[in-house]
């Protein structure tokens, strides 16, 4: 399908303000449109090229206001469970994991991600430095059936404490809540510590991992989300939040592409865990000119879905398996690519109209000396 600027200026609009999600209810949009700014800056910045205006709002943050609410209602159904399971004497710890607490969310009203640890016991690597000076002790008791039972537990509370809500409880790995009077859906993920060598050694929340139970299979998955986060926030900070602007920018492209009916299978993970090998001094060329963020993206896509073999080799930051782990994945690499490439090549005619016919490279270089003001 045909690519549409002006309906995706639209969709990206609607994406950011919250009103592409029909869990919002009617009040809880318009207490938050309330508190936003009617038009956006990336809207004025360059209000008569629409490619440029697409370009820079992909890569902004979502407002602070919508990730504040997000954060509140996982809260709020945090203290639900804290409380219920409190009560049948299972302690647990709350932690948010996913795009939301990485501030890579492309969605006002972005779903948020509530890990439910239990703590009753945990699950360690036995070649760690505790473990070998014998600091754990076993326990008695099936932790699989345990973390089984915080699952059903949790659907009971939840199910209980929000008789008005959508309780979605047929999903392996998390709980889904929506509606009612909750302003954000939330994905409650029971779940349990993993003591990593890492963690063993440093004690830093960042190199612990978890386990997440799948209960359709019977069986934990292992994740380092807090070691995601970490790493993509540090590398961020040394490019001056290009690495962030460029996974929002990526995501959004997805996003719209499925609406026009191309599915690009890759996550917001995986997107994030490709961006993050991106070229450090190219992306940081964005602290003064945004537009070199979409140029370093569009070369680094490209240079990936030309070169599959040097694909294969990139590992996601907490460094568990390789970004493009299937055949499928290369293959959405380059749909992505193509969206890059189409997008960079209509922003730089935009900015330079008197151009002609360029080849690809020129066309990123002359991205790259871009300006617009802001």
């Amino acid at each position: 399908m045909a690519r549409d600027i002006h309906k995706r200026l639209k969709s990206l609009d609607a994406r950011r303000r919250g009103s592409d999600r029909s869990g919002v209810t009617f009040d809880s949009a318009g207490e938050i449109l309330a508190g936003v700014p009617t038009i956006e800056s990336y809207q004025t910045r360059s209000a008569t090229k629409e490619f440029t205006k697409y370009a820079l709002g992909a890569m902004q943050a979502v407002g602070p206001e919508y990730t504040r609410v997000g954060i509140a209602e996982a809260t709020r159904v945090g203290e639900q469970l804290l409380s219920g399971l409190g009560k049948l004497g299972i302690s647990v710890n709350l932690r948010l994991q996913g795009s939301v607490p990485c501030d890579i969310q492309i969605r006002g009203a972005s779903d948020v991600d509530l890990l439910v640890l239990e703590v009753r016991y945990l699950h360690y690597d036995t070649n760690g430095q505790k473990a070998l000076q014998g600091e754990y002790s076993p326990v008695s008791y099936d932790t699989l059936a345990s973390l089984c039972n915080l699952r059903d537990k949790s659907e009971k509370i939840l199910t209980d404490a929000y008789p008005v809500a959508k309780v979605d409880t047929s999903g392996a790995k998390a709980i889904h809540l929506s509606g009612g009077s909750l302003r954000r859906e939330v994905d409650v993920v029971p779940s349990n510590w993993f003591d990593t060598i890492d963690y063993q050694r440093t004690g830093r929340e960042a190199d612990r991992g978890v386990q997440i139970l799948d209960k359709h299979a019977r069986e934990r998955i292992k994740n380092m989300p807090f070691r995601h986060i970490e790493r993509i926030t540090d590398r961020d900070g040394l490019c001056g939040g290009g690495l962030k602007k460029a996974i929002r920018l990526c995501k959004n492209l997805t996003a719209d592409a499925k609406e026009e009916g191309t599915n690009i299978g890759l996550s917001s993970f995986d997107i994030s865990s490709m961006l993050w090998h991106a070229d450090l001094p190219a992306l940081t060329v964005g602290v003064a000119s945004e537009l070199a963020i979409l140029a370093e993206a569009t070369r680094f896509a490209d240079n990936l879905a030309r070169n599959h073999a040097e694909a294969r080799q990139l590992y996601v930051p907490d460094g568990s398996r390789p970004v493009f782990d299937a055949h499928e994945k290369l293959e959405a690499l380059t749909l992505l690519s193509l969206e890059l490439d189409d997008l960079s090549e209509k922003v730089t005619r935009e900015q330079f109209p008197n151009l002609g016919q360029i080849p690809f490279q020129q066309i990123n270089a002359e991205l790259r000396k871009a300006y617009v003001p802001g």
